[in-house]
């Protein structure tokens, strides 16, 4: 290969979607695609134009490398699946991972390889836009979620190789139904300051190590083809540039033998965090700090030749991404099938996707509140009320939705499901605000319509638009007026539920008191609003637990239950603690919770042994945790049974509690079942401030906790000698 067909494959070039193959905008990407100087295409889509896109690299370039195609496949392609954050809420990784089954069959047979997902910043900041594509503020859940997606996308993985490997059309990435999967952002993206995009994140490396990096390591555990760089600055250093976490952590320590990819144009955006002085420096930082291929900006294609005879960057490092880029286009079978067949193109969901998703969304719900069996809804009601400006949306899906599907499959409605779920009432609807809460003058209306009902529903929260990437916000409440159609509502007497779509926690005035339900249905997706009448009439029994502790008020961010103690923790009866004057401590609902239809007795844990050693738990040793969850109630329900640890006293201070496993189980009224975990080394130990990494276990006393959420009081000790 010649240099400037080396530095090609390092190239990606974003497509016009919007035209194909011979069009004006693309010119430039077809004449790098002719020229053999262009590795990968991102935003291309669609058997016919991927197909010729990729004949003209394969037939016209002098080489015939086969180009990869990326695209946002977040949450479905077609089949549009519940936002991220909401499936976390499921405490159920295999829900994510029917996504990515889905999501990989779909996407692959319309000529895309390669999905820029999971996301797996974990994140203290509800004002974070982009908290809708993670799973929220434990790495212990976003874990294995992140596992769980990883190998829903690619596929099965035996020993340390992929199957499909060399390209054959097995069950791995070379089959017609996988595709490449990216872990980002790497790394500390989710802790940028304020919740503002692209911002700071001053970290320290126990942090970095227990917080930030170990959903990353599982991934290239479970072997995840590729890592996308942060836009963040590490403590100083952009990720971009950062050899400490690419080549020292990724590389060296790890053994990753996948490619590091930017995010967009961040290779460039170098110079503007003042670490590279051109775009030829942004180049030579990027490149032998370890990114390997450029998204969108062109520094390494403009400046790469000259970098290398000037000694900037060397011929080896080059070689290494190529290799490393070359790798996955094999693994994937281009070589020997760069083209996909027009005719098995899936160009809209199927049935099975649909139920998927329906069962997905109604599972990833979260009963916040439950007052007086206000819920489940009775189908033999005269009349009910929908309200709200998302009783009557298909506007659902939530953020990074695939353009296509948004247009063509859009939401289902909650007003047309809840008419399908009670056939013989009658139903009415008033939207009373608008989406921004701007307009309040259908509120008399709202009002009208509830006071005739027997019951209101009222639909309310945020547009899709206002969680994702660059939608910070500074107040999380109810956008507008949407807290005037709730007290409104309330004021009349009737009963009523509210029902949440969001892509966020969100902050409760004084209407969550006089709400007698509430359901956080987040962004549910293509099967929305069936989903939502599954839950509200009760052929779904609620099960899920919120993946991040919802604020009282903005101004008590950061507000986690992971949270490290302090000299003064919380004491109601002395001043000098560590609390807020005007504020009750802790969060207004907690990681972990979620209520039920049903009722839950979880016993106390039993332990194996209460004493282990630390030298056995570093050689592989492991303890038994077992508790009893018994169904209280009269309907069969889930819960999710939780486990957290504590270290009492550490050489480096440890959270007061962390979540250390989880089990989902469903039980008919009066059953029960022992739910058993197992716990080793990487449960009881930490990771130090040592830059090369340095893991403890070490001696002492543990509380051990099991409950229903990150509140369990049930405890057993355990010492470690």
């Amino acid at each position: 290969m010649t240099v400037e067909e080396k530095l090609g494959q390092l190239q990606q070039l974003p497509w016009a979607v919007s035209t194909g193959p011979g069009g004006s905008e693309t010119k430039d990407v077809e004449d790098a695609a002719r020229a053999g100087r262009l590795g990968s295409v991102l935003n291309i889509f669609g058997a016919r134009s991927s197909n010729a896109l990729q004949r003209i690299a394969v037939e016209e370039s002098r080489l015939g490398i086969p180009l990869l195609f990326g695209l946002d496949v977040i949450h479905g392609l077609w089949t549009t699946f519940p936002i991220p954050l909401a499936q976390a809420s499921s405490f159920d990784p295999e829900v994510t991972r029917r996504d990515a089954e889905v999501s990989a069959k779909e996407s692959r047979s319309n000529g895309v390889h390669w999905t820029f997902s999971p996301m797996m910043d974990v994140t203290h900041e509800p004002r974070w836009g982009r908290i809708a594509e993670g799973c929220g503020e434990d790495p212990y859940l976003t874990t294995a979620f992140a596992v769980a997606k990883v190998e829903g996308y690619q596929g099965e993985r035996e020993g340390k190789d992929r199957k499909g490997g060399k390209g054959e059309r097995g069950s791995g990435l070379g089959a017609k139904d996988r595709i490449a999967a990216c872990a980002k952002h790497f790394v500390a993206y989710g802790g940028a300051e304020g919740g503002r995009d692209y911002n700071t994140v001053d970290v320290s490396e126990s942090r970095l190590r227990n917080h930030y990096l170990p959903p990353f390591k599982a991934a290239l555990d479970a072997g995840v083809a590729t890592v996308m760089a942060s836009f963040n600055t590490i403590s100083g250093v952009p990720a971009h540039g950062n050899s400490h976490t690419l080549t020292d952590i990724l590389y060296k320590e790890w053994g990753f033998d996948g490619f590091v990819v930017s995010d967009w144009n961040g290779v460039d955006e170098l110079v503007a965090h003042g670490f590279a002085e051109d775009g030829a420096d942004a180049a030579r930082l990027a490149l032998n700090s370890g990114v390997d291929m450029e998204m969108a900006s062109t520094d390494l294609a403009k400046h790469g030749k000259k970098l290398l005879s000037d000694g900037r960057i060397s011929e080896q490092r080059l070689d290494e991404a190529v290799a490393r880029i070359l790798r996955l286009k094999f693994a994937l079978g281009l070589f020997e099938h760069p083209y996909v067949d027009e005719d098995d193109a899936i160009n809209e969901p199927s049935a099975d996707a649909r139920k998927a998703a329906r069962e997905t969304a109604a599972r990833s719900m979260v009963l916040l509140k439950n007052d007086g069996k206000a819920l489940p809804l009775k189908k033999s009601a005269g009349s009910i009320a929908v309200v709200g400006p998302f009783g009557d949306s298909d506007d659902l899906l939530g953020t990074w939705t695939f353009p296509g599907a948004a247009k063509n499959f859009p939401s289902g409605k909650v007003l047309a499901a809840v008419k399908a779920a009670a056939p013989r009432a009658k139903v009415t609807y008033a939207k009373g605000v608008d989406a921004e809460g701007k307009d309040t003058g259908g509120i008399p209306a709202a009002v009208s319509a509830a006071k005739k009902a027997d019951v209101t529903v009222v639909v309310v929260g945020e547009p899709p638009a206002m969680s994702g990437e660059a939608a910070a916000r500074g107040d999380i409440s109810l956008p507008g007026g949407q807290e005037k159609l709730i007290e409104a509502i309330a004021a009349t007497g009737k009963p009523f539920v509210v029902v949440l779509v969001n892509g966020r926690p969100l902050t409760f005035g004084g209407w969550l008191t006089s709400a007698p339900a509430v359901l956080e249905a987040w962004h549910p997706g293509l099967e929305a609003g069936n989903a939502i009448a599954d839950v509200l009439f009760g052929e779904v029994n609620p099960g899920g637990k919120l993946p991040v502790s919802f604020p009282r008020t903005v101004g008590q961010i950061p507000v986690h239950y992971n949270h490290e103690s302090t000299g003064r923790p919380y004491n109601a009866d002395n001043k000098y603690t560590s609390k807020y004057l005007d504020l009750p401590p802790g969060p207004q609902f907690a990681f972990g919770h979620g209520l039920s239809y049903t009722s839950f007795e979880i016993g106390e844990p039993r332990l194996s042994r209460d004493h282990v050693s630390a030298r056995a738990l570093r050689g592989g040793d492991t303890l038994e945790v077992a508790v009893t969850v018994r169904n209280t109630g009269e309907r069969t329900g889930d819960e999710v049974v939780q486990l957290y640890v504590h270290d009492i006293a550490a050489s480096i201070a440890q959270p007061v509690r962390k979540l250390r496993g989880f089990r989902r189980v469903t039980l008919r009224p009066g059953k029960s079942k022992t739910v058993r975990f197992q716990l080793g080394a990487d449960d009881f130990g930490f990771w130090t401030n040592a830059e090369n990494g340095e893991f403890r276990v070490e001696e002492g006393a543990v509380d051990l906790y099991v409950g229903n959420s990150s509140e369990a009081e049930a405890k057993k000790r355990l010492t470690i000698t």
